[in-house]
């Protein structure tokens, strides 16, 4: 049995429920992954969030409904802090209101794994000129977290979800305001297939960075801030790629470290978050 049929065979053998339970399958019958892609793809699909312990009610996004925050702390360590400060039980009345973001994970040229990443457009309101994953707020025919991460980056960035097989979704995130954003981890094998198109009232540039970057403590800075009485840490990337100078920061980046420890399996070279109650 060749790699690619023993994975096809490991992937029907695998429990998990969602309309990519053949991802594996459809990703190995395409031919045109790589053996790198197709075991991170095995590794993320046994890949399960701890349990959520909290829900949200309010709500910041623009006025696109998309997803942008300093703060990024993972849904536990936020619920934590509001619990201790609202006492026990207070968010279980609570409904969150959902968002998800999509990272796009492909291979390079040397063979390193890179996301795609968007930079705002610079005629928004607010957040213009910010780097973001495409993504944005639920809307109510949105099946999942899987469905409105595809379909927010077909809209922002003419991304076909055929091409992009969806292998996890992490556990979520809070923003500053208890948006709740679910980062929903999707393989791209052919990234020539894919030809960026981007929706020009959102996104002014579409560009990829090595995901490695953000477990590294090169071109990094951090600054600790306070939120409902937990200390964490904003943590700010600069790239360039090309003569372009991109800063990648707050809710991205706080992402981004987290997907870049789950694909790598090891923590980063620096204090992810200090946050203590």
């Amino acid at each position: 049995m060749n790699w690619r049929s023993a994975l096809t065979r490991a992937s029907a053998m695998a429990a998990s429920p969602g309309p990519n339970q053949n991802a594996l399958s459809n990703l190995a019958a395409s031919g045109r992954s790589s053996h790198r892609l197709l075991r991170l793809a095995q590794q993320l699909r046994l890949y399960r969030p701890s349990p959520l312990s909290s829900d949200a009610d309010e709500t910041v996004v623009d006025d696109r409904g998309k997803v942008f925050s300093a703060m990024a702390l993972p849904e536990s360590a936020a619920a934590a802090a509001a619990a201790h400060l609202t006492g026990s039980g207070a968010t279980e009345k609570l409904a969150p209101k959902r968002a998800a973001v999509l990272v796009c994970l492909f291979e390079g040229d040397r063979g390193e794994f890179r996301v795609i990443l968007t930079k705002r457009s610079s005629n928004l309101s607010t957040h213009s000129g910010e780097v973001s994953l495409p993504g944005g707020k639920a809307d109510e025919g949105d099946a999942d977290d899987r469905e409105t991460a595809l379909r927010e980056a077909k809209e922002e960035i003419g991304l076909d979800p055929s091409l992009v097989t969806i292998v996890a979704v992490l556990e979520p995130f809070l923003s500053k305001h208890l948006l709740r954003v679910a980062p929903v981890i999707g393989i791209l094998p052919n990234k020539q297939a894919f030809r960026p198109a981007a929706n020009t009232s959102e996104v002014d540039e579409i560009f990829d960075a090595p995901l490695e970057m953000f477990l590294k403590d090169e071109n990094r800075r951090s600054e600790e801030r306070d939120w409902m009485g937990v200390n964490y840490l904003v943590h700010y990337f600069d790239y360039i790629a090309g003569n372009k100078k991109f800063v990648i920061w707050g809710l991205t980046a706080g992402i981004l470290i987290r997907v870049a420890s789950v694909v790598y399996r090891r923590p980063p070279s620096f204090i992810e978050q200090v946050s203590k109650l």
